[in-house]
């Protein structure tokens, strides 16, 4: 194993408003190393729009820097999101699936911005005033769409009423299964990790992991405020069985949840596993 020398603790799983956190990626630079982080990642949804300034803020502070995203799937109607570290950005299959992803996505925001607008008031332009150029938009800017036009309080109540997956607004989202994403994710030469894989729906069925890792999944992010047991430890015996790799991070999305950074951090000793696994991407050593 090649030596990693990391001077501090390190979060793994951070959002900029390239997708739906609510600061630029410097922002969010900044504010790890705020909190003590000193090992990043920038991981926005379907897009790698954010490492060129993220980088460069990192190494303004003294701060490694993991290139990262974090990719839609879905299995039967349910979210999962892979983490997915140090793939190469430019490799057309992986690079394919995310735009026809983003693209989903803008068409999904406009539909229901339609079905929402027959009932509040509510345009395309309040949604677009909150994201970033380039960002990957998704429901938290209707949210923040709803707040800004008085109809709600703040994102967690949109998300509770008016955006809820059961209410009369919503539209499913278009991703790729599971499985496809990890497989994309290796063959871009990334490392594939499963984001909260024990919260609130549970952990996936047993013969859907074991479909991930035969396609290259690397492992589970076990510390996050949002996974339930008995999922972790069922999770963890896995991870020691199989020596998968084992994260742990904030998910922090600036003003956009209450997450902190560095609330849950990742052992330097599994940050040199990702790095000697990656064949896509270069960390960005200080």
């Amino acid at each position: 194993m090649a030596h990693h020398i990391f001077t501090g603790p390190s979060d793994l799983h951070l959002h900029s408003d390239h997708s739906d956190g609510t600061q630029p990626p410097a922002g969010v630079i900044g504010a790890a190393h705020e909190h003590g982080l000193r090992t990043v990642a920038l991981t926005d949804h379907d897009t790698t729009s954010g490492w060129a300034e993220a980088a460069a803020a990192a190494g303004s502070l003294q701060m490694t820097f993991l290139p990262g995203m974090e990719m839609s799937s879905r299995y039967r109607g349910r979210s999962v999101h892979v983490l997915a570290y140090l793939f190469d950005p430019d490799d057309a299959a992986l690079r394919g699936m995310t735009d026809r992803v983003r693209s989903a996505r803008t068409q999904r925001v406009r539909t229901m911005v339609d079905r929402i607008s027959r009932d509040y008031p509510l345009s395309w332009d309040d949604v677009a005033a909150q994201t970033a150029d380039g960002a990957t938009i998704g429901r938290p800017h209707i949210a923040d769409a709803l707040v800004a036009r008085g109809h709600v309080p703040d994102r967690t109540a949109a998300f509770t009423d008016i955006l809820s997956p059961h209410g009369p607004y919503y539209v499913t989202l278009f991703a790729p299964d599971p499985v496809t994403a990890v497989a994309l994710i290796a063959g871009a030469g990334g490392v594939p990790i499963i984001a909260h894989p024990a919260g609130r729906a549970g952990v996936l069925p047993w013969a859907l992991l074991a479909e991930m890792l035969a396609a290259g999944l690397a492992g589970f992010e076990l510390d996050h405020r949002e996974n339930r047991e008995p999922g972790v430890s069922e999770l963890r015996r896995l991870s020691r069985e199989r020596e998968l790799i084992v994260t742990g991070s904030s998910d922090y999305h600036g003003a956009g949840k209450p997450n902190v950074p560095g609330e849950h951090t990742t052992s330097d000793d599994m940050v040199a596993r990702i790095i000697d696994r990656a064949r896509g991407a270069a960390p960005v050593y200080p």
